[in-house]
């Protein structure tokens, strides 16, 4: 079950000022409320791996980093022509869904 992103997690994501990939992506998802499971789903990895490249503590691969690089581009050009953020879990399935196909 999704869940939109927790008060400690948001805090600890505003006290960090690294530029990682993760971290980015942990930003710009909080900022399109899209969920953490769904942006699993669409690079094939698990939750668990996604919550860790969000904290900065797991590194991300050459070939995940360029597909983040790309999937950040995407949802930021989305976040400026007001497509996101996603108002709620069905909207953010959709989104992702249309993204990279049905894989949920």
């Amino acid at each position: 079950m999704p869940r939109f992103y927790g008060e400690k997690f948001l805090l600890e994501l505003d006290k960090n000022t690294s530029e990682d990939v993760g971290i980015r992506l942990a930003r710009l998802c909080v900022k399109a409320n899209l969920p953490a499971t769904y942006i699993s789903r669409a690079f094939e990895v698990t939750p668990t791996t996604i919550h860790n490249w969000f904290r900065g503590s797991q590194g991300v691969s050459k070939k995940n980093a360029k597909a983040l690089e790309v999937f950040i581009d995407l949802v930021t050009e989305d976040l400026g022509s007001g497509r996101l953020p996603a108002s709620n879990f069905k909207d953010a399935k959709a989104y992702i869904r249309e993204m990279i196909g049905d894989m949920f």
